[in-house]
């Protein structure tokens, strides 16, 4: 025990991992509400928070608010890790050879576009599959209806479209609608079995209250699902790791030379200066977030109503 108390590395990682359970924990149900609203608001009928708990309890209870805790705990421990890593390493280039160990506020916030890069990258796979566990939770499952004709459903649809069987009425309908065009297919049959959403019986796409675990989300729509929305997310997180960490150094900035003013003699570097109240670092870390926050929302809307969004690969 002694020796892994002495590895500062191992001991910073260990509270690091902690802390983001806790406060993941802490907050997880307002990330809830947010995402259903986020999801099911449109530009003419905004939900309620009170209706959103509402259909939450009714379908899930309570703990319908947790659904999907466990993946973005995961996620945000290898992003946070990814993200200050990230700009550790790039930071410490700019202070190489420099005497004092000084960033620039624009230096800060190069180095953070470029984390918040790297973060969404990390972070996409296990945002998609929290996502989609929260929407599940307000959302009523409905399975198609097993049809006796099992048989019919070729090996490679049955692998695309897990828990799902032919509705043969439907299909047969959208034959004999199909089959009315001018210029008819050879082999009408065979070629809407290539579009496996077919299957469902609606003629669209599974709801994603269906295909919410990782396994369902490849078999149906391939690695590349793991990562939908990836473009939103990679300016969402940028922006972010862009504005937080400048907003940040412009702060720490700032409390050194306020700290500064009056020493005799004057110091030379951050390191003279001495350390920081631990409130004021706290709350300069919270007004930074809150700005970057603000300024990613719209992205964050975008990435997160992209990832609600089924599309089955062909």
């Amino acid at each position: 025990m002694d020796e892994i108390l002495k590895n500062t590395l191992t001991v910073h990682a260990v509270a690091a991992s902690a802390s983001v359970a806790l406060g993941t924990t802490i907050i997880y149900p307002l990330d809830s509400l947010t995402v259903l609203k986020q999801v099911g608001s449109t530009t003419r009928k905004q939900l309620a928070v009170g209706q959103i708990l509402a259909r939450v309890r009714a379908i899930s209870g309570y703990s319908g608010l947790y659904s999907g805790l466990g993946w973005l705990t995961m996620g945000r421990t290898f992003g946070l890790g990814v993200r200050f890593g990230t700009y550790e390493i790039l930071t410490a280039f700019y202070k190489d050879g420099r005497e004092d160990s000084y960033v620039d506020v624009s230096e800060a916030l190069m180095a953070g576009f470029a984390a918040g890069m790297v973060e969404s990258l990390v972070s996409s796979p296990f945002e998609i599959v929290k996502l989609r566990a929260q929407v599940a939770s307000a959302s009523r499952i409905l399975h198609s209806p097993l049809i006796a004709e099992k048989s019919s459903i070729s090996p490679l649809i049955s692998s695309l479209l897990p828990r799902y069987s032919m509705n043969m009425m439907a299909m047969n309908n959208s034959i004999g609608m199909l089959s009315t065009l001018t210029t008819k297919h050879e082999n009408l049959l065979s070629a809407l079995k290539e579009y496996p959403w077919m299957m469902t019986g609606s003629g669209r796409a599974p709801a994603v209250s269906n295909v919410k675990k990782p396994t369902d989300i490849i078999a149906l729509e391939g690695w590349r699902g793991l990562w939908r929305g990836l473009r939103s997310g990679v300016v969402r997180d940028s922006i972010f790791g862009g504005i937080f960490f400048s907003s940040w150094q412009f702060l720490h900035n700032a409390m050194i030379n306020w700290k500064a003013v009056g020493m005799n003699p004057l110091p030379r570097s951050d390191e003279d200066v001495g350390p920081l109240s631990p409130f004021a670092v706290s709350l300069a870390a919270g007004v930074s977030g809150s700005i970057a926050g603000a300024a990613s929302h719209c992205f964050d809307t975008a990435k997160i109503r992209s990832q609600c969004t089924v599309i089955p690969k062909v």
